[in-house]
């Protein structure tokens, strides 16, 4: 890999000198600003050969670096060898950013350059403003990957879009629309113009394939009154799609040719704007007047209706009944010496791919034996896979896409003589996901506002973790969707019932091993007292036992004693009619009251 990114970062550098331009800005990003992106627009891989989901490159005519955050502090420093880029980890005291990078690297007059698809209004502008206040100059019109990835470019892809039945959704894309415009209308606009590929997905009850382990399709969408028009290649829309499309008088144009569409807007229209989803290009595109507001589809998405949340809990019990097999098949197996990481995913496809209603996993599986696991977002490939032993601890990150509901865990077990040091490890992080499991909290609470309780026990003891604490998640739509979350960081969205985010603290010993625990939650509604008002709570969704044999139940209060016991019994009660006798008592086993 690092050879052939040594060849792609010169031919960059080339093309640079020949414009004119001294850096550049690459985002692991597509038109869409989506996390996960298709292997079209995966230009900050090419060139520097880091895969991770958050990363962004900067490349100078005689420098390169890739600034990431500490998920991937230990990939990132691998696959970033020979590549002719210097990691830099972001969010860390005394590293500088990638804009103070630029400030102290570029001198008077340079010019900085990117692609503004790749970039929203808010970025392009923040860079634009850095470039003004320092002598520097910015160019947003630097179509990077037409220009030097000219060779082996993935094509955009051209997957089937299908319909996601009412009878899962629990709402009409009819209805969502009309949802949306009166949103809209309530902060003074006429239309809205949307890029997120699965606010999209959801707002038309649409699915695709486009995007590895998240069922979107490639697309724009505008709404008013007036005209809807969904911007896509048609050779994705069979013709059940064109009928149901057309039932809504939902317009079908060209993927391409949503900047001139937009160019053609009425100037007497105002049109609500993204400005963090909205790439700087297609703004710029604009005539009309704007608003610039957070979408409200992303709230609307977040909270989940009664159809969506029942079909979400069956999916956890199937997803449970898979995982029960699963590591019952690791307990006979890991010891053999015959099986290593890739394995364990590929085992845990076949077990959860005997529903009906799966669709695949909802992200790569993290399974990281001993040391691997201290990666916090650790792939295994051929090269790197660790066989399994009869000793040590393995962590396993995992979910699947169900057409009812989207589902992510993790559990980490030993497999074998666990050390003190484990033990004990395991029992602080399992006391944080145990405490922010069981808050009540005020109507209005933020994320930011329980993200200690997650982690006090640690911090005791001087320990912590860098990632967040919780993220949302969508219904079978992209395992990581906002706009919630529970992180140290200060997010104003409040925690909503219908919102599903995960509780899922861990600790890291590079070179040893790493621990987390995962559940999914639903904010749900709590007591209401005359004094104090409404509160909120959590109900845990994911269902499957945490490894007894790594808790040191001295370390453990009467109230988590209680809680652990509470949740295992209500694992066993749903899990067990999917099961066999066997893994029945296999399952009771694991569930025994501490």
């Amino acid at each position: 890999m690092s050879k052939e990114t040594v060849k792609n970062l010169e031919a960059l550098r080339d093309e640079m000198r020949r414009l004119r331009v001294d850096a550049v800005i690459i985002p692991g990003t597509d038109p869409h600003q989506s996390e996960y992106v298709s292997d079209h627009w995966k230009l900050r891989n090419w060139v520097s050969g880091f895969t991770g989901s958050n990363g962004t490159a900067v490349v100078t005519l005689d420098q390169a670096g890739l600034w990431t955050d500490s998920r991937y502090f230990l990939q990132a420093a691998a696959e970033l060898d020979g590549s002719g880029f210097v990691l830099h980890k972001e969010d860390v005291p005394g590293e500088a950013s990638i804009e103070e990078w630029l400030v102290d690297n570029l001198e008077d007059g340079a010019v900085l350059a990117v692609d503004g698809y790749l970039f929203s209004i808010n970025r392009a502008a923040e860079l634009e403003e850095l470039c003004g206040r320092n002598g520097l100059r910015f160019a947003s019109d630097f179509d990077i990957a037409d220009r030097v990835w000219t060779e082996d470019r993935p094509e955009r892809p051209t997957g089937k879009v299908f319909i996601h039945e009412e009878k899962y959704a629990g709402e009409s894309a009819l209805s969502k629309i009309g949802r949306v415009l009166a949103e809209v209308k309530a902060v003074g606009a006429d239309s809205i113009f949307i890029p997120s590929l699965d606010e999209i997905a959801w707002t038309l009850n649409l699915r695709g394939s486009d995007v590895t382990f998240t069922p979107v399709f490639v697309s724009y969408l505008y709404l008013s009154d007036e005209e809807k028009v969904l911007f896509i290649d048609e050779v994705k829309l069979d013709e059940d799609v064109r009928a149901y499309l057309k039932s809504m008088d939902v317009k079908v144009k060209p993927y391409d040719s949503v900047k001139d569409y937009l160019a053609r807007v009425s100037v007497h229209e105002t049109i609500m704007l993204d400005p963090v989803k909205v790439s700087d290009t297609l703004a710029r595109a604009l005539d009309c007047m704007k608003v610039y507001a957070p979408s409200p589809v992303a709230m609307l998405k977040a909270v989940k209706n009664e159809v969506q949340l029942a079909g979400t809990r069956k999916a956890m019990e199937r997803d449970g009944a898979a995982l029960v097999r699963l590591f019952m098949w690791l307990e006979e197996n890991a010891g053999t010496g015959k099986y290593n990481e890739i394995d364990v995913w590929k085992k845990g496809m076949e077990f959860r791919g005997r529903s009906e209603l799966y669709r695949g996993d909802s992200f790569g599986m993290i399974a990281g034996y001993k040391e691997h696991g201290a990666i916090v977002h650790y792939t295994a490939d051929e090269e790197s896979a660790s066989t399994l032993a009869a000793d040590g601890l393995l962590l396993i990150d995992s979910g699947a896409q169900y057409l009812d509901g989207t589902t992510d865990i993790t559990r980490t077990i030993t497999l074998g003589n666990p050390t003190v040091d484990e033990i004990h490890d395991y029992t602080l992080v399992l006391k944080g996901h145990l405490a922010l499991a069981r808050a009540q909290f005020p109507v209005g609470t933020r994320g930011s506002q329980l993200d200690a309780l997650a982690r006090i026990y640690l911090w005791e003891e001087g320990m912590s973790y860098l990632h967040g604490t919780g993220h949302g998640v969508g219904h079978f739509l992209a395992v990581h969707e906002g706009p919630q979350n529970i992180r140290l960081n200060e997010n104003p969205t409040t925690l909503r019932p219908g919102m599903i985010t995960s509780d899922e603290p861990g600790v890291y010993k590079a070179g040893k091993y790493g621990i987390r625990i995962e559940n999914l939650v639903l904010t749900v509604e709590g007591e209401h007292t005359d004094e104090f008002g409404d509160f909120c709570k959590f109900e845990v969704l994911t269902l499957f036992p945490y490894d007894r044999s790594l808790i040191d139940c001295s370390m453990l209060t009467l109230q988590e004693k209680e809680q652990v016991d509470n949740y295992h019994k209500q694992v066993y009660e749903r899990l067990s009619p999917y099961l066999a006798e066997d893994e029945k008592k296999w399952l009771a086993d694991k569930t025994k009251a501490l």
